[in-house]
């Protein structure tokens, strides 16, 4: 998702940019060759949404990706798009809410599961399977967000990330760099004619 925080006044061609971004960086770190692009808007039909989503919906529309049209907020997860473009105002919205969801889970699950001897036991048998969801939902696992649209490797970490945390980051970099991306992102960018490469409009940030 892209942007989640860098950019929270967003212009159309901005959301244009973002989509070719994120586009470039899903393709060369995932190894997906066409990966569904979405923009988050309150519905999805093409005349939802405000002047933003509208003007954005448009433009994206005439780019040569896999422009699926709007997703709404329940798509975040279910697997429909593999990018989705928004604002950096509603991005971080987005990215608090899902934070503070895990958080939530994660003290709710915990209650539970200690709250009789039944559940204690059964937690015993099943902690492997616990284990894995953890490691699904830790944010470590993941090092941190890409910063697209700078001319370097940014990776934007969490304020109290822990060894782990910095060590995926660093992967996550080292993978950056090595796939290029951002020399694809500008080559894709300047044959698609999107905005201004050399003025660095368009800076998001994709949630690694």
């Amino acid at each position: 998702m892209l942007d989640v925080g860098a950019n929270v006044d967003c212009k159309p061609h901005h959301l244009e940019q973002f989509a070719v971004m994120g586009e470039v960086y899903y393709r060369v770190i995932f190894g997906v060759e066409r990966p569904r692009i979405g923009l988050l808007s309150i519905g999805q039909e093409e005349h939802k949404g405000n002047d933003l989503t509208r003007e954005a919906f448009a433009l994206l529309k005439q780019l040569p990706l896999n422009f699926i049209g709007n997703v709404e907020g329940r798509d975040l997860y279910n697997g429909r798009v593999e990018v989705i473009v928004c604002d950096g105002f509603i991005g971080n919205v987005a990215l608090k809410i899902s934070e503070g969801l895990v958080e939530t889970m994660s003290s709710l699950l915990k209650e539970a599961l200690s709250s009789t001897m039944s559940a204690k036991v059964g937690y015993v048998l099943s902690r492997r399977a616990f284990r894995s969801f953890r490691k699904r939902v830790d944010y470590s696992e993941y090092g941190g967000a890409t910063l697209l649209g700078v001319r370097g490797v940014c990776i934007i970490c969490h304020g109290g990330s822990n060894a782990n945390a910095i060590k995926n980051a660093i992967r996550v970099a080292a993978e950056f760099a090595e796939g290029q991306v951002n020399e694809k992102i500008e080559g894709h960018l300047a044959a698609t004619a999107v905005g201004d490469v050399e003025s660095g409009r368009g800076v998001g940030a994709q949630e690694g």
